[in-house]
């Protein structure tokens, strides 16, 4: 049966979806270290649930939410194959990833919302307990969701255009879903009257928001056919099987690699940014969103320009490019201060726009890169492995994560200070901007292995044979 066209427009009802996962992939990475750690203050939202759970380190120098990171990245090593395989050997009337997406939407969006709302005791252990069991079934759900709808980026992303504009438009949703998620704040203190203090106002916020994110995620999910626009073929090879052969591919190792650095070092800032501005640029928590405002308008003006020009001078460089300025803004991040020009926090503004530079980059064009060795794959061995293709990467993801979060916890630990309080330093702040600079010249460096042109000629050669070989046939009719 002839399949419908994509368009351009069924893309961006795809992308919706990833404003969605964003959403609340944003609401943890900003706010869950923010809210439950740090040093709370009068009218500051940092650490203003710290006093529910445990903030000594637990084991090995671990605090909570790094035990509960590691222990969680243990547990992604082995539900991203399986769910992976599960998506690709499925032959659901629905296809192959969409009934993922609609059954685990809402049950995502749920889980996020109670992370911020565990029942108050005041048993820590209690709290600790039931955050600890919300942050993995919140990483199970991402799971069941992302790993399938990231597949769908290389089965819908059908020629390199595409593959680009798929690319480009999940990025922006990506970044408005992140966008909105730092308004948060701004959010709660305008429902803080309707809730009755400012912690219910914060979690009524992020309740807003979760709903939000799970009517973005069901978009996709009702308004895509699948089977209207791709074959879906069940393949046969074994979950770990699938994963080995997928990590034997040498280009895509090559690509890992940097991956894994590019999400250790964008979580560092991402899980940092509020705490940066308001411990070292001297921001006030409900001026933050301003910043974010000002970041995403120079990243998504810059989107046109990435979209026009990675064709011109390849991916992998503009990629490298990306990561060097990253390298910079976390740089100027260390060494940041609260230096004021009127009523203009001068950091505060080179660090958002600068920022929004390799956001445009690093946000567009990773995932092409997948979706190209994903196809020369399927065209080298006639399986389509996507699900698992994108389902590493997504581990690569939370690989990234789950170290940063390790990094950020154990560095900004509270320390006793000179005056006999237990409290985080603009010092510790700094290191870890120095560590995410650090990490991201090395992903440059690495990124540098990863040979764009191979994978793109063996592409071009093959479905040129392919074509060659389908018009023989035909003649032979």
């Amino acid at each position: 049966m002839k399949k419908k066209p994509i368009t351009n427009g069924t893309l961006w009802i795809f992308a919706v979806g990833q404003f969605g996962w964003s959403l609340l992939s944003g609401i943890i990475s900003t706010w869950l270290v923010h809210l439950y750690t740090g040093n709370a203050s009068e009218g500051a939202t940092n650490g203003i649930f710290g006093s529910f759970i445990t903030q000594d380190q637990i084991l090995l120098s671990l605090t909570l939410f790094g035990l509960i990171t590691a222990v969680g990245r243990i547990f992604d090593a082995v539900t991203d194959p399986l769910i992976a395989s599960w998506s690709d050997r499925s032959n659901f009337k629905g296809g192959r990833r969409i009934p993922f997406m609609k059954a685990v939407a809402i049950p995502f969006a749920a889980v996020t919302a109670g992370v911020f709302c565990i029942p108050v005791t005041s048993n820590e252990n209690l709290n600790d307990g039931l955050i600890f069991a919300l942050l993995i079934l919140f990483y199970l759900f991402m799971t069941i969701y992302c790993t399938p709808y990231n597949a769908l980026i290389a089965e819908l992303g059908d020629t390199q255009e595409h593959r680009i504009n798929v690319s480009t438009y999940i990025s922006f949703t990506y970044i408005a879903g992140f966008s909105i998620s730092t308004f948060m704040p701004n959010l709660a203190g305008m429902l803080e009257g309707i809730a009755g203090s400012k912690e219910g106002g914060i979690r009524l916020a992020i309740g807003v928001m979760c709903a939000v994110a799970a009517v973005a995620m069901l978009i996709p999910a009702f308004f895509i056919k699948e089977r209207e626009y791709i074959d879906p073929k069940p393949v046969k090879t074994p979950a770990f099987k699938s994963l080995l052969a997928t990590f034997k591919n040498r280009q895509f190792r090559r690509f890992v690699y940097s991956d894994v650095i590019y999400f250790f070092a964008i979580t560092l800032f991402q899980t940092g940014l509020a705490d940066f501005e308001t411990n070292l640029m001297d921001i006030s928590s409900d001026k933050t969103f301003l910043l974010t405002v000002l970041m995403t308008v120079v990243s998504l003006s810059l989107y046109p320009v990435v979209n026009k020009l990675a064709p011109k001078a390849g991916k992998k460089l503009m990629i490298i490019i990306g990561f060097f300025v990253y390298a910079g803004v976390f740089l100027i991040t260390a060494l940041s201060t609260g230096l004021l020009l009127g009523n203009v926090h001068i950091f505060g503004i080179i660090v958002a726009v600068a920022a929004g530079i390799p956001m445009a980059i690093l946000g567009i064009l990773p995932q092409a890169c997948v979706a190209d060795v994903s196809e020369l794959s399927t065209l080298e061995t006639g399986e389509d492995r996507s699900g698992m293709f994108f389902a590493a990467r997504t581990f690569a993801m939370k690989l990234g994560q789950a170290l940063s979060m390790l990094v950020y916890t154990s560095i900004t630990v509270k320390r006793l200070a000179a005056d006999g309080t237990e409290a985080v330093s603009k010092g510790q702040y700094r290191t870890v901007a120095f560590v995410a600079a650090g990490t991201c010249l090395a992903g440059a460096l690495l990124f540098i292995l990863y040979n764009e042109k191979l994978v793109l000629g063996k592409i071009v050669s093959i479905r040129r044979e392919n074509a060659a070989r389908q018009a023989d046939a035909a003649s032979d009719k």
